[in-house]
């Protein structure tokens, strides 16, 4: 029986739940879907006379909460599969909504069990710190029944779309940092360089690297009226709560620097200056180039990155950190190297994907290559009409449909945007058919509904600076 090991209190997902995918990614076979996963738990233990409700939410300090509802088998051995996906539904409900405190209205059992995972299991303990860390508030799981499970409430931010005066955008990738200059809406300016935060333990580094572009982009303004910015990691009130960037800094030092580098920016330059994180700035380049919402906006660069524009147009106050959410349930899916947890998004819709699957298709690239550069490669034989090649991206298409369902599960997904180097050339368009061909094969009824808007070459890799341009309003 195919199992996935975890806390002996959770159980294990065993093959009765785990669904093939009608059109498996063709370098990975064993891929197991989440969405898929869920959708026969849910029919099952709706017919079950051991079937129940289970309703979970997720709370933020500041206030907003969201629900999401779990069919479960509540008797028998189906009990310990079902807890097992109680926990991948909370961790993808964790870390598209973000919250310091999980409420279940469940058995006792379940939130005890719950409780252990969070505090025993090492991806549980890592999701329960980052999101401490996140949110300045201890994180807990809360049993809560009926009348004393929280209202569910949120909103959306209107940010962006400011075009007027001079502007300056900034991106910041983990292997390149990209600027742009926008006078009136019109971008006379872009320059990418390739840069290596990660490695650099000094926060005045990172500073004076951003500061350089922006100086260099400044070079082509009359002047500078606002700046805004795009850049991986959890942002809040422009501060890097949590930054895979700036990985090598002591922790210390990154709560007396780094988390102010932004606001040390502003100061140098006297202007508005926003940062957002640069999945949500994906959705909203994605939303400025459609004129319509609502948008899901998913950049596939050194990881994952994903944003959220609101029906009504707005941000919204939710994670989105979706390259920790997990849409594959096969007991062989790839491990994250920083959560240590598998199956995330991280690992289906990066250059890390790209560097897994490349041995894989037979394709061999010297050990010295870096992520970045093996990425080059790869799209070189595609341009070459390598089968090789083609067989790496139609792969992370078919991850790509499959992640569309699992999101349209917990997001109102009608329009979609995918930026990012791994989308750059016709690979990118690879991707795209084979993400379309998994809709129509699973959900044919809804493979309509979904609505993939593209961008040209350059707005792939220097979109979203130009709408981070947009973010502040004007001085």
């Amino acid at each position: 029986m195919e199992v996935i090991r975890g806390p002996a209190t959770l159980g294990q997902l065993d093959g009765r739940i785990l669904v093939a995918p009608r059109i498996a990614p063709a370098l990975d076979p064993g891929f197991r879907p989440a969405a898929l996963a869920a959708m026969r738990l849910s029919a099952a233990a709706r017919e079950s006379r051991s079937g129940r409700l289970i309703r979970l939410a997720i709370q933020q300090p500041s206030g907003p909460v969201t629900h999401h509802e779990v069919w479960i088998h509540d008797r028998d051995h189906d009990a310990v599969t079902s807890r097992r996906l109680v926990e991948r539904e909370l961790k993808f409900l964790l870390w598209s909504r973000g919250g310091s405190r999980a409420y279940v209205d469940g058995p006792e059992s379940l939130t005890e069990a719950l409780r252990r995972y969070y505090a025993e299991d090492p991806a549980g303990t890592f999701d329960a710190r980052t999101m401490s860390e996140i949110y300045g508030s201890r994180f807990e799981v809360v049993a809560a029944r009926h009348e004393a499970f929280p209202s569910e409430c949120g909103g959306s931010v209107a940010l962006g779309g400011h075009f007027d005066g001079c502007r300056i955008g900034f991106d910041l990738g983990a292997s390149d940092r990209k600027v742009a200059a926008v006078i009136d809406g019109s971008v006379v300016f872009t320059e990418e360089s390739a840069w290596n935060p990660r490695e650099h333990a000094d926060p005045a580094w990172h500073l004076e690297q951003i500061d350089e572009s922006l100086r260099r982009a400044a070079e082509h303004l009359p002047r500078v009226d606002a700046i805004g910015g795009s850049s991986a990691g959890v942002f809040v009130d422009n501060e890097p709560r949590v930054a895979s960037l700036f990985r090598a800094v002591p922790a210390e030092l990154f709560r007396s620097r780094v988390r102010h580098l932004f606001h040390e920016l502003q100061r140098r330059w006297q202007v508005p200056l926003v940062v957002l994180n640069d999945g949500e700035v994906t959705a909203l380049a994605g939303a400025m180039i459609a004129g319509a919402a609502p948008m899901l906006g998913i950049a596939m660069g050194s990881s994952e990155a994903a944003g959220y524009v609101a029906p009504d147009g707005g941000l919204t106050p939710w994670l989105n950190e979706l390259a920790f959410a997990p849409i594959d349930l096969s007991p062989a899916s790839h491990r994250d190297e920083w959560s240590g947890d598998a199956g995330v998004g991280a690992q289906y819709f990066s250059q890390q994907a790209v560097a897994r699957l490349l041995p894989v298709a037979g394709i061999e690239v010297p050990e010295s290559l870096g992520q970045p550069e093996q990425l080059v490669e790869l799209q070189r034989l595609m341009s070459g009409g390598d089968p090789r090649a083609r067989a790496v991206y139609e792969t992370i298409g078919a991850y790509l449909g499959y992640g569309l369902l699992q999101y349209a599960r917990f997001y109102r997904v009608k329009h979609l945007l995918i930026l990012g180097r791994v989308m750059t050339g016709n690979g990118g368009d690879a991707i795209l058919d084979m993400a379309q061909q998994v809709l129509r094969a699973e959900t044919p009824e809804t493979a309509d509904g979904f609505i993939f808007h593209t961008a040209s070459e350059r707005d792939k890799r220097h979109g979203q600076a130009v709408a981070a341009a947009s973010l502040p309003p004007g001085s």
